[in-house]
């Protein structure tokens, strides 16, 4: 008798290869057969009429606090993720000193824009080396696996101190200790180890993440800690990553790939890098990936990390971004719920009173009409391939009116909690193909959802659901994508870069992580701004219908996007073998 049979479904089974009828069968949490199964299940689920799917694998979260208090991972767990990495773009919460807590906690708010109070209410400190961060992680109860990498703003700021946090240069002491300290961490079961260099990274202070500035001994000398170990992605937040921003221009990334492909080659170890793209250099992307592939030759493994969509920031009354912020009468209410808020706005007098008023200068960036170019109602279902005519100036021009007073109706919609969606990065093109593109290139792999980050402004968790609805059922604006091939990217490709060569297929041997979704009727929700982080912190999440059930190590841990008790998730401790044979 088999753990768990699924019977019926339309198999797509990681590796890319078309799609098949067939049955899962599960036992002892991992895939024994796949095809028709016979034989009797102490549970069955019905999949007739829905794709089963491996469980989703998401390299780029930040669940870097979240995961010691909320077992799901919401939202990932919502859009069929069964393995989150987190540890990214250098900040994190290991190693830490006593005295260096506080400090960890502002650099993670600013960075990633996780309430400080929430963090300082949800993280129960339970170690101070980076082994004991897994220890602790490892204890806490949790429905999807999970693993994280050494981040270096942690490490520098353990290290170094002060000096560390300031960018101070590090010296050939300091390069060796930090070197150790994430040796131990990949030796304990971390992921890979992560820095960022792009200048927006930057804390509440508004001190850059310690590791901008990081000369090539400093990143070599840690580097060779995977190299010596054999072990581990080295991640990164280019210069460059922050696109058109002021310091920080597209050309650098030009520089930046060079070494990351000569620490490549040197280490024998995977490079990851964010890849945008921007309206200044809208084509860079290519020269990335060419630069990239070209580096193969020479025993480099490089790979960029794109984004399945456009990244920009959610406006609206629900979010920190606000077109009316800045002016006094907007002001006086802002910290209104957004309900009660919309009753005022409503009042006509209000409106007029905002409407004439002018924000205090550098407020708002919102205050040039120009901006509304680029902003773009997000609607329900959300539209996150908007044409340049869906822009609220565009609409302002067609109905003959002010775009400041057709962006103040426009964000009255459903109660008050319509977004305008401004993409900045990936959109300078006005539409997704330069995405499609990429996705087509093998060296090329799917992340940057930022899970668990950029609360107030961005919920890119909800990629996954994305892929299977935009690209592969309902673009209009261009190609759209095989079913087959966005799952392999979610799945297998995702698993491999990490070495999780236990999961990501539907073949036997290997982990029982199983979607099982209603393709015809998956559906993005839009995102709601909700106060649940410990202390009432909020944070934007994204849910998503026609997620029949989410199965985890042939356990059932979602279903229908409702969660159940089971907890069969882990920490992942460094790679996972394949199935023999």
């Amino acid at each position: 008798m088999h753990d768990l049979v699924i019977r019926g479904g339309t198999v797509v089974d990681g590796t890319g290869a078309a799609a098949r009828t067939g049955d899962v069968a599960i036992d002892d949490g991992r895939v024994v057969d796949v095809g028709r199964v016979d034989g009797s299940a102490r549970r069955t689920l019905d999949a007739d009429g829905l794709v089963v799917t491996p469980g989703f694998v998401d390299i780029h979260t930040h669940y870097d606090a979240q995961a010691t208090w909320d077992p799901h991972l919401a939202p990932s767990c919502w859009h069929g993720v069964t393995t989150a990495v987190c540890g990214n773009c250098g900040v994190g919460f290991a190693p830490a000193k006593p005295d260096r807590r506080e400090w960890l906690i502002g650099l993670m708010e600013g960075v990633e824009d996780i309430p400080g109070t929430a963090l300082a209410e949800g993280i129960r400190w339970e170690w101070e080396s980076f082994p004991e961060y897994l220890d602790a992680l490892e204890r806490a109860p949790r429905a999807l696996d999970f693993g994280t990498q050494v981040p270096h703003g942690a490490v520098r700021g353990y290290v170094m101190g002060d000096r560390g946090a300031k960018n101070e240069a590090a010296t050939a002491d300091d390069i060796a200790a930090m070197a150790k300290i994430v040796k131990e961490g990949l030796l304990a079961g971390a992921l890979g180890f992560s820095t960022s260099r792009t200048l927006g990274h930057r804390a509440v202070d508004g001190e850059p993440v310690p590791g901008t500035f990081a000369a090539e001994d400093e990143l070599f000398g840690i580097g060779r800690a995977l190299g010596e170990t054999g072990l581990g992605v080295f991640e990164l937040a280019p210069l460059g990553a922050g696109g058109d921003a002021p310091g920080d221009p597209p050309d650098a990334i030009l520089e930046e790939i060079d070494w990351m492909c000569r620490l490549s080659a040197a280490i024998r170890r995977p490079v990851s890098f964010a890849m945008l793209t921007y309206s200044s250099r809208p084509d860079i992307w290519r020269q990335l990936i060419e630069i990239a592939e070209n580096a193969v030759a020479k025993g480099a493994d490089v790979r960029p990390q794109m984004a399945g969509r456009p990244f920009g920031i959610l406006a609206g009354h629900q979010t920190i971004a606000n077109p009316f912020l800045g002016r006094p009468t907007y002001d006086a209410i802002a910290d209104l719920p957004v309900a009660e808020r919309a009753v005022r706005l409503r009042d006509p007098g209000v409106r007029r009173k905002i409407l004439a008023e002018v924000p205090a200068k550098g407020a708002n960036f919102f205050a040039s009409p120009a901006i509304f170019e680029s902003l773009f109602p997000l609607g329900d279902p959300p539209n996150y391939e908007p044409a340049p005519g869906d822009s609220v100036a565009a609409m302002a021009r067609r109905e003959g009116r002010d775009v400041h007073e057709l962006a103040y109706d426009l964000l009255l919609r459903d109660e008050g909690r319509e977004l305008l969606l401004l993409p900045f990065l990936n959109y300078a093109s006005g539409d997704c193909e330069p995405l499609r593109e990429m996705m087509g290139h093998e060296r090329v792999v799917l992340g940057l959802g930022d899970g668990g980050a950029h609360c107030g402004l961005i919920c890119d968790a909800s990629i996954p659901t994305f892929m299977l609805t935009h690209w592969v059922r309902d673009r209009t604006r261009g190609d759209r994508v095989a079913l087959e091939h966005v799952v392999h990217r979610m799945t297998q490709d995702t698993s491999r870069l990490y070495g999780l060569l236990d999961r990501g297929v539907l073949a036997p041997g290997y982990k029982g992580d199983v979607n099982l979704i209603d393709i015809d009727n998956v559906r993005l929700q839009p995102p709601r701004m909700a106060h649940d982080l410990p202390g009432g912190g909020r944070r934007l999440l994204q849910r998503a219908e026609g997620y029949e059930a989410t199965v985890v190590a042939g356990e059932v841990v979602l279903q229908r996007g409702e969660p159940t008790d089971a907890r069969p998730g882990r920490l992942l401790r460094g790679p996972q073998p394949a199935p023999a044979g």
